[in-house]
């Protein structure tokens, strides 16, 4: 049976081995195919290269020559490629022309200078602008070849290098323009071969981006020129009080002559130096054959003189305070903004900044041996948070430290508000009665100012009286008997109103245990009087760059207010921090004529005194104490420096339209600036422009801020007498009189 009908599953073993036979041939055949075909193909290429075949003279004189230098330039251009590459990683990040420090002119609130921080730093002036023998003196000076070589000048490297090796020292560098821009842009000032070689690949490499003009106005604008200037605009404002547009020959030969050591050359170091180097300038300009000795001759009779730098008085603490804000505001522009000097709109009022310090030096000079306090910190904001003074210490040539904005101070009964807030915002009231009676949280047990007990007392009389105890039962009611859960409450809401610092859960942060600055104590504050809208602390109205090209704007770019308290909560505050000022510890501080609040505070062992307070207007928070906490004479909050706030609140809300505080009655009787002025015998605070005038000025600003922007966007053949640029116009001049028809009768004070 099984003969008869074979297994089927017998036959795939034959076939299967003849598969791999086959496979087998197939591969043998290939891999012979492809030797005889690589082998007749090289005896063909060998009988072609015969015929290149070069011996006897022809080969050593000729070839091997040629073959070894091609060996060498391929070597060459590797050492080369790998030597290149670290000094075009410097390049990597696209917004490489950044890179230099950051540079702020400041105004005060009406446009007037107040002072500078960071380099000085103007790059705003056009290369065809500046004058030309100041060019021509630099060029003279640094590269007279700038013009014709590519970022590194060979014949003018080995000039340098015979010139120094005749004179058996340096007198003489080889280095372009466009090397020295290189280092200035990428490179420090290490003396180092690997420095050297970096530069010469940066100098081809921004020779082959730039144009020969831009590279000269970026070297004339980024170079150093001491006393913190960079460029040569900075440097003619701070050597000769004017733009680099005004500059004479004398004075371009100066300026010309700091470039190779702004230190040694600079007029205010050593002015006999400065002008035997503007001298050999205006050699330079004869043997380029750039001027000749006639025109330069005037030059050597009338060497430059610089103006006399004097300390002026500038408001020092606060152009630093503001400076740091610009530093992080700069980080938000856009990245098309690739400016990096900018003028900035400050809230700064001048006139109430020097009467702040003038009252703070007055008042300690005459009380502080008395209270044995001999420093202070003083913050004035309206309540939009807009700062508009700012003393940060006594005296800025003595210590630089801000007192103000930097200085973390424990805030003792003036914390105090954050915690009636919190209740307020969870059910209490006003009228509401707590016991004032011993109480302890562990080990710890508060104690009142005079040690003794006032029994049952509503939260308004609590807070009036300053009573210790009532916010620290107040935190262990707000977690229903669990105080941590209370404190957390309180410091949630100190977070919401502005407090910014660490408040470290301690069970005396009731009373005003953990440390916080005047900035932000005072802006906290604001939230009250804005009926629960909290606002932060600000100095930056408005940045421009230095062309005039508006940035940034508070009131369209900045945080807005946050409403971080329900309006009856702020309603009840306001009354019950009126109580304070009216009835209570803060008595000293009252304003004639002018609803007040506020609170004292006073630290363990009279180390610190403080007064935080606001009107409809502004608030204000001011801190006296020592710089090495040693304790005071018994210096309380009500004491001094409410009465150095009185002082300083007078002033500034004179020549202002006063504004009522929510909640509180109209008083009978609204103190005059004359009146005001005679009781504090001096001149009154110049009138400020009412708010409604300053919001009508502001869209008149936003309106030709839009008309420049509608010129801007025409195509850049159109001109004014065109179709698209006299629409432009037309709608422009139909904006301003619009503004101006809606700007005369505030300005009028209707």
């Amino acid at each position: 049976m099984t003969d008869m009908f074979p297994d089927p599953g017998d036959n795939w073993r034959p076939k299967f081995k003849r598969l791999l036979l086959d496979i087998d041939a197939r591969i043998d055949f290939a891999v012979f195919q492809s030797g005889k075909w690589a082998r007749e193909s090289y005896e063909r290429f060998t009988a072609r290269m015969d015929r290149f075949h070069v011996a006897g003279w022809r080969r050593w004189i000729v070839v091997e020559p040629l073959s070894e230098a091609a060996t060498l330039a391929m070597g060459g251009l590797l050492l080369m490629l790998s030597l290149s590459l670290a000094a075009y990683r410097q390049t990597s990040e696209g917004d490489w022309l950044k890179k230099s420090d950051l540079a702020v002119t400041f105004l005060d609130r009406y446009g007037n200078k107040i002072g500078t921080r960071g380099i000085k730093h103007n790059d705003s002036v056009p290369l065809d602008e500046m004058p030309d023998h100041l060019i021509k003196a630099v060029l003279a000076t640094e590269d007279r070849r700038f013009y014709e070589h590519y970022g590194i000048d060979f014949l003018g490297t080995f000039r340098a290098l015979i010139t120094n090796a005749e004179a058996g020292g340096v007198v003489q560098g080889g280095s372009t323009l466009t090397q020295q821009l290189a280092k200035n842009l990428f490179l420090s000032n290490e003396r180092t071969y690997t420095r050297k070689i970096n530069e010469a690949f940066l100098a081809t490499w921004l020779e082959a981006h730039l144009t020969k003009n831009e590279i000269l106005k970026l070297y004339l604008d980024r170079a150093y020129l001491g006393g913190g200037a960079f460029g040569v605009d900075a440097a003619a404002e701070y050597y000769f009080g004017k733009s680099v547009r005004d500059v004479t020959l004398p004075e371009a030969a100066m300026l010309a002559g700091m470039f190779k050591a702004p230190v040694k050359f600079s007029p205010l170091v050593n002015l006999p130096a400065a002008r035997a180097r503007a001298n050999v300038v205006l050699d330079n300009l004869v043997d380029a054959g750039f001027m000749t000795e006639g025109q330069v001759y005037g030059a050597r009779r009338h060497p430059a003189t610089p103006i006399a730098r004097r300390e002026d008085d500038a408001p020092n603490y606060y152009l630093d305070w503001a400076f740091d804000e610009m530093r992080r505001l700069v980080d938000t522009f856009p990245k098309s903004v690739t400016d990096r000097y900018f003028v900035v709109r400050t809230a700064l009022d001048m006139d109430l900044q020097h009467y702040a310090d003038q009252v703070v030096e007055t008042n300690l000079r005459e009380h502080g041996r008395e209270w044995g306090a001999s420093q202070a910190a003083v913050v004035v904001a309206d309540l939009d948070g807009a700062v508009h003074a700012m003393v940060g210490g006594r005296d800025y040539d003595e210590s630089q430290f801000n007192r103000a904005a930097d200085a973390m101070r424990q805030p003792g009964s003036s914390f105090k508000p954050y915690v009636y807030a919190t209740a307020l915002a969870n059910g209490f009231k006003p009228t509401s009665v707590v016991v004032d009676s011993p109480v302890c949280i562990g080990n710890w047990c508060p104690h009142n100012y005079e040690n003794s007990f006032a029994g049952s007392v509503t939260l308004i009389e609590a807070l009036t009286r300053s009573i210790n105890v009532i916010p620290v039962k107040l935190s262990i009611a707000l977690g229903n008997g669990n105080a941590k859960i209370g404190r957390a409450k309180i410091v949630q809401t100190a977070r919401n109103m502005g407090i910014v610092t660490p408040l470290p859960d301690t069970p005396s942060l009731p009373i005003g245990a953990d440390a916080v600055t005047p900035l932000e104590h005072a802006v906290a504050y604001a939230t009250f009087p804005n009926l629960g809208k909290a606002v932060v602390p600000h100095a930056a109205l408005e940045v421009r760059t230095g062309t005039g090209k508006l940035v940034w704007r508070f009131d369209r770019d900045g945080p807005k207010p946050r409403q971080v308290l329900s309006p009856q909560v702020a309603l009840d505050m306001i009354k019950m921090m009126n109580s304070v000022v009216e009835n209570g510890t803060g008595r000293r501080a009252q304003l004639d004529g002018i609803p007040t609040c506020g609170k004292t505070g006073t630290t363990n062992d009279w180390r610190d005194g403080w007064f935080v307070g606001y009107t409809g207007n502004f608030v204000a928070a001011v801190w006296m104490g020592n710089d090495d906490f040693t304790s005071t004479k018994h210096m309380t909050g009500g004491t001094l420096p409410a009465m150095t706030w009185h002082d300083i609140m007078t002033y500034a809300n004179q020549g202002v339209e006063l504004r009522q505080l929510p909640g509180l009655p109209v008083p009978q009787h609204v103190a005059t600036v004359a009146e005001v002025s005679a009781q504090a015998g001096e001149e009154p605070h110049p009138a400020l422009l009412t708010r409604k005038a300053t919001l009508v000025l502001t869209h008149l600003e936003q309106l030709l801020d839009e008309a420049d922007h509608a010129l801007a966007a025409q195509p850049a053949h159109a001109t004014l007498g065109s179709l698209d640029g006299g629409a432009a116009a037309t709608h422009a001049d139909t904006l301003a009189a619009a503004a101006d028809q809606k700007a005369a009768p505030a300005l009028r004070g209707d």
